[in-house]
């Protein structure tokens, strides 16, 4: 792979860590944080690995590394949480580890003696929300695709005939559909209990994850294995104790399950602090409040983790004692349609129901990627993998122009567009 005096090895591995799906802008930040957490000869492994998973055969030949001592350094990488290893069906492949969710999430899930986690916990602090940097460039530009999504409670849904509850959208049934589970660090709040910012008074591990998600979690001591009882235990737990369950941000083979506070989750503190509210993507319904039922009481809008519901004066429509009250007032463009107000709600004048807005939950991993690459322009990276090709050098060259063209980009976008095209890139891919 050469050799790393003389060349800034980590301005390289910034910039290659941007050229993901999610993009992480190179600023003294950055630069401190990955060079805490990545050594020399590991940053230059990552630079030369293609963006996309890839076999171990695959990036040997890349990165002319000897297969044993690849697959020594690549096992060392999985177990810090800065690669993932995904198994295929019939080998694993291995892919660099994008920032969320990633590298941060999987560092702050790493357990054992002498780690240096308040050191972890203020570096990507000062990242994430140092200068806004990292959530301008992700969110900025009005993108709809983020790698997390809201989950509805069912119990606060309206019951009308017409609405449909999908199993992808309650939690029971993504529990139930798997066999594979693990509980973890949730990195949060690891994070905020090292920064001395947790409020919320819950154990630490309450992420759950299942199905393969699980596994590598599993495999790579970042989680414990778990039941499929200790996941419904955690999942009244979280009821009762009002978190919002939030879940892998498509509709085929979710990967986990979290059980956020407004105090501690990273995506919903940055939805307060900028207004981007895609940042974690609202589920397909919207609390709704009834003014003949509401008294006014202001639990909802305490319960609310992104600050969605306001309480407002009214007058006129008077209750029991002809006094003014207070009306429960929701932005619908910031709910996350979870249903945390409704459970609060004692006389039932919050519900949910089908949002008018449009939210998109892409179908697959697959498709997850490449329309967050498309919104973020770093698509051309994905269809053109290798680092190391003069070819693919200049092929991502031209289509990255290309798609910066602002029709071009809201044109693949659009709901016309959208599904012949990601079935194009299926066919082309074989995914």
């Amino acid at each position: 792979m050469g050799h790393i005096i003389a060349k800034d090895i980590y301005k390289e591995l910034g910039e290659k860590l941007d050229g993901s799906m999610v993009r992480m802008p190179w600023n003294d930040a950055l630069k401190e944080m990955v060079t805490y957490l990545y050594t020399p000869a590991e940053a230059e492994l990552i630079v030369a690995m293609p963006y996309r998973p890839a076999t171990l055969e695959r990036i040997a030949t890349m990165t002319k590394l000897n297969e044993t001592k690849l697959r020594y350094m690549l096992d060392g990488l999985c177990k810090k949480g800065l690669v993932c290893d995904i198994w295929n069906g019939d080998q694993y492949e291995y892919m660099v580890s994008p920032f969320v969710v990633g590298f941060f999430e999987f560092t702050m899930m790493r357990t054992g003696t002498n780690l240096p986690q308040k050191k972890w916990a203020e570096l990507f602090q000062a990242y994430m929300f140092g200068k806004k940097e990292f959530l301008d460039a992700n969110f900025a530009d009005g993108q709809k695709i983020s790698v997390m999504r809201a989950l509805p409670y069912e119990e606060t849904i309206i019951a009308d005939p017409h609405v449909e509850v999908l199993d992808y959208e309650r939690a029971a049934a993504l529990i139930d559909a798997q066999s594979s589970f693990a509980v973890g660090l949730c990195s949060c709040r690891h994070e905020k209990h090292h920064l001395g910012e947790q409020k919320c008074n819950v154990p630490l591990d309450t992420c759950t994850t299942i199905g393969s998600g699980a596994e590598f979690l599993i495999r790579n001591n970042l989680a414990r294995r778990s039941s499929k009882d200790e996941m419904f235990d955690i999942l009244a737990r979280s009821k009762d104790m009002g978190f919002t369950l939030t879940a892998d941000n498509v509709k085929q083979d979710v990967g986990f399950i979290c059980h956020c506070c407004g105090c501690c989750c990273t995506l919903m503190n940055g939805i307060k602090k900028t207004g981007y509210t895609n940042i974690l993507v609202s589920s397909s319904f919207v609390a709704t409040c009834s003014e003949e039922d509401c008294i006014g009481c202001g639990l909802c809008a305490k319960a609310c983790p992104v600050d969605a519901i306001s309480m407002q004066e009214r007058f006129g429509a008077v209750i029991k004692d002809k006094r003014p009250k207070k009306l429960a007032v929701i932005d619908t463009d910031r709910c996350l349609g979870c249903g945390v107000c409704a459970l609060q709600c004692k006389p039932k004048a919050l519900v949910l129901e089908k949002t008018s807005k449009r939210v998109i939950h892409p179908e697959d991993t697959f498709e997850r990627a490449i329309l967050q690459s498309l919104e973020r322009g770093t698509l051309q990276n994905l269809l053109f993998d290798n680092p190391n090709s003069k070819a693919d050098n200049f092929m991502r060259f031209v289509l990255g122009g290309f798609l910066k063209l602002s029709p071009v980009k809201k044109s693949l976008m659009s709901d016309t567009l959208r599904s012949r095209f990601l079935q194009a890139l299926r066919d082309v891919s074989g995914n």
